[in-house]
């Protein structure tokens, strides 16, 4: 074997180890813990011993899901579950109703169905965990960290590298604003004036997260109310137009939200926080179905009444058998399908309006 040779062979052999340690590294773990708060586009069971109309603890909820129902409003994975896959952990991040132990050092999730910014909101179904109240028990989950950890500086390093993921505001619309039978607030409030409320109350409870040590925020924008199964079913008349004062009024509350992300990185220079653009992702999967496997997006997979939508899932309902060619599962939520093409571009951007300033991958790397 001559020099020349020898030296290509050591050339393909230090490429086959930096591939390997590649592999290797792209899979890490790469925060040491996610934080979510939100409603039921990402409760994964903390409403289930609640006495509560909102949950989802039954088939055929979790259908496709390794668990099965579990209280993910989902036949599969939520977007979070997705961007945890994402950022490297082994498992899933429990529910706040379940976790334990050294258990929470992996992160929460504090999201409850129904929940919504203000504290009226949602009450017509039950029992739910406000926005303020997930924050309070996000304030119990740091005194066991510090317990754990040995004192306050130590949490507090530790909780500074970890990603706070906060997704609320649709059900301030879809269970309050938008339902003048049983709340005031469209009478009181213009679209204008109850988004600028509804950030006046964001912000506080953001600043109380950053006072008990977020210091990684990811503001997820509100998606397209007016275009679910249920709004098609109540407000369109040929059951395919999106309601588009629904639409526009989401619209002025995700705009004021992206602004936050600006007031709080100029004001807070030891946090960062960046901006979900979930409302354009979700209308691409709208406007350009066939490119991500969809076929109906304007019912759901399983539901009662017009576009599936008037009436949610069902126990033990038949929900549809092409179950990933469906955009929603039920009346209000999107699929394990649509789920998994939003979260991979909450994580990386596939388009510059995805993430603003950038994205959860990069976030994860500050």
């Amino acid at each position: 074997m001559g020099a020349g040779e020898v030296k290509r062979w050591i050339v393909v052999y230090v490429v086959v180890l930096l591939a390997l340690n590649l592999g290797v590294n792209v899979n890490a773990q790469q925060v040491p813990c996610y934080f979510i708060f939100g409603d039921s586009l990402v409760d994964n069971g903390n409403n289930n011993n609640i006495q509560s109309l909102a949950r989802a603890n039954y088939l055929p909820y979790g259908i496709d899901y390794p668990d099965g129902p579990t209280g993910r409003f989902s036949n599969g994975k939520t977007t979070v579950d997705v961007i945890a896959e994402l950022l490297g952990f082994d498992d899933y991040i429990p529910p706040y109703a379940s976790a334990r132990g050294e258990d929470i050092l992996k992160g929460v999730n504090y999201a409850s169905a129904a929940a919504g910014i203000r504290e009226e909101t949602g009450q017509q179904l039950g029992a739910r965990i406000t926005f303020g109240g997930q924050v309070n028990n996000y304030r119990n989950t740091v005194q066991q960290v510090v317990q754990i950890l040995g004192d306050e500086n130590s949490a507090a390093n530790y909780l500074s590298k970890c990603i706070y993921s906060i997704g609320l505001g649709s059900n301030d619309y879809l269970n309050n604003y938008f339902m003048p039978q049983y709340y005031s607030t469209s009478r009181q409030f213009n679209p204008e004036q109850y988004a600028d409320v509804l950030i006046q109350q964001y912000t506080q409870q953001l600043k109380s997260l950053y006072d008990y040590g977020a210091r990684k925020f990811v503001l997820i924008g509100v998606g397209q109310i007016g275009c679910s199964p249920n709004a098609l079913a109540q407000n369109s008349p040929d059951g395919r137009t999106c309601a588009e004062n629904i639409n526009n009024a989401n619209k002025l509350f995700n705009n004021r939200l992206k602004g936050l992300v600006d007031e709080f990185n100029g004001n807070t220079p030891d946090a960062k926080f960046i901006y979900i653009n979930a409302y354009d992702i979700f209308q691409d999967l709208i406007d350009n179905p066939s490119a991500f496997g969809f076929r109906v997006t304007n019912a759901g997979c399983c539901g009662v009444g017009r576009n599936n939508g008037q009436i949610t899932c069902l126990p033990l309902q038949n929900p549809c058998q092409n179950r990933d060619e469906y955009l929603f599962w039920d009346a209000f939520h999107p699929g394990e399908a649509a789920n998994i093409v939003v979260g991979r571009r909450s994580y990386r951007a596939e388009s510059s309006s995805d993430a603003y300033p950038f994205d959860i991958q990069r976030l994860a790397q500050l």
